[in-house]
């Protein structure tokens, strides 16, 4: 898993229990500063301890947490340059929203001078100005997310780290936040380390992602290398859609295969990993690289299957069909809906074709 040599944070071989196995178990990984850094995964995976770790909320059992070259591991919360923003955003309901910003500076003593200044810079950050009298029942989701981040940039913390962030907000206002977080991040340069396990957020958000599962991290990359060139099946059928079929490898010739599967006959692929004639693997595809017709493609340099629709849904912009090949496998196929016209849709029960090149499949080890 690659990662940056001169990390900003550093999480060395972190391992945290309470009762039973380890929910962060021997851990490393490296930050980099001014990154948005996303650490994804599903429900129990530990992402949030480890957030909680970073934070100071929990002590690792052994292990060791670095910032910015200083060592944090027993280090109160309130002695770390770090503050959290919490996914139920914990604003204050009886006080205003310049009172529940200045909160942590009040409480460190700072001069009213200080205090108003640094409000007023928040406000003017999180496009809260005019807003500052208003109580938290008199603001929206999206409001009530903006007083939570001011407050927790208020006291300049070298990491912000942020807990399923757009979990409580609507599809459009989430897409919306998502830039504006982004806008905010870069322009003040802090580096930000965001838990979610919601693919899309972390590959809109993050510059690089991690994927747990387990309490251990099972790769680490740009989005687009993760989903492309995902490293087992855990990591592909996690993080987004994807077909996936077992076979046994048949023909090796350079950087591509031939896998004989009983589902799918003979496919061609891209061969990422370091393969073998007659290994065991799975020939996995995403749906949006699949094409859908009434007929075939013309030449043999596809992967083509005959089928049937099965089920189909319309998006808007885009429409996922499943269709069901003579030997009742099933695939998924995603397609944009370039043309307003649905003349040529095809339909429930329609008798189709699903091809794709070799350079879009990848096989994937168990």
């Amino acid at each position: 898993m690659s990662q940056p040599e001169d990390a900003f944070i550093q999480i060395e071989h972190v391992t945290k229990r309470f009762d039973g196995p380890a929910v962060v178990d021997d851990l490393s990984l490296k930050i980099d500063r001014g990154e948005m850094f996303a650490i994804l995964g599903g429900s129990g995976c530990g992402k949030t301890t480890l957030l909680r770790i970073l934070a100071g909320f929990e002590i690792p059992n052994s292990g060791q947490i670095l910032i910015d070259g200083i060592d944090v591991t027993h280090i109160p919360p309130y002695e770390r340059p770090v503050n959290m923003m919490f996914q139920s955003y914990a604003v204050f309901p009886h006080m205003t929203v310049d009172r529940n910003i200045a909160y942590g500076l009040i409480k460190e003593g700072r001069s009213k001078a200080e205090i108003k200044t640094r409000v007023a810079e928040m406000l003017e950050l999180v496009r809260l100005t005019g807003f500052e009298k208003r109580k938290p029942d008199q603001l929206s989701g999206g409001q009530m997310q903006r007083v939570a981040l001011a407050r927790a940039l208020v006291k300049n913390p070298k990491v912000l780290l942020l807990d399923e962030p757009m979990a409580a907000l609507d599809k459009q206002l989430r897409e919306q936040m998502q830039f504006e977080l982004m806008n905010i991040q870069d322009k003040l340069g802090i580096t930000c380390v965001v838990v979610t396990h919601d693919q899309e957020e972390a590959m809109s958000l993050a510059s690089r992602i991690a994927v747990m599962n387990e309490g251990r991290l099972l790769q680490i990359g740009h989005p687009s290398q993760v989903y492309e060139s995902p490293q087992d099946r855990f990591v592909a059928s996690f993080f987004g859609t994807i077909n996936s079929f077992e076979g046994v490898v048949v023909e090796v010739n350079g950087d591509g295969a031939l896998v004989d599967t009983p589902a799918l006959g003979l496919l061609r692929t891209r061969a990422d990993a370091q393969i073998h004639i007659s290994q065991s693997v799975h020939v996995a595809i995403r749906p949006e690289k699949i094409s859908i017709g009434p007929t075939p493609p013309n030449g043999d340099q596809m992967n083509t299957v005959q089928c049937k629709v099965w089920d189909l849904g319309y998006y808007g912009n885009h429409s996922t069909y499943r269709v069901r090949t003579e030997s009742d496998v099933q695939i998924q196929v995603s397609t944009l809906n370039h043309e307003r016209s649905a003349s040529d849709r095809l339909e429930w029960e329609d008798e189709a074709y699903v091809w794709w090149n070799r350079e879009s499949s990848i096989v994937l080890k168990d």
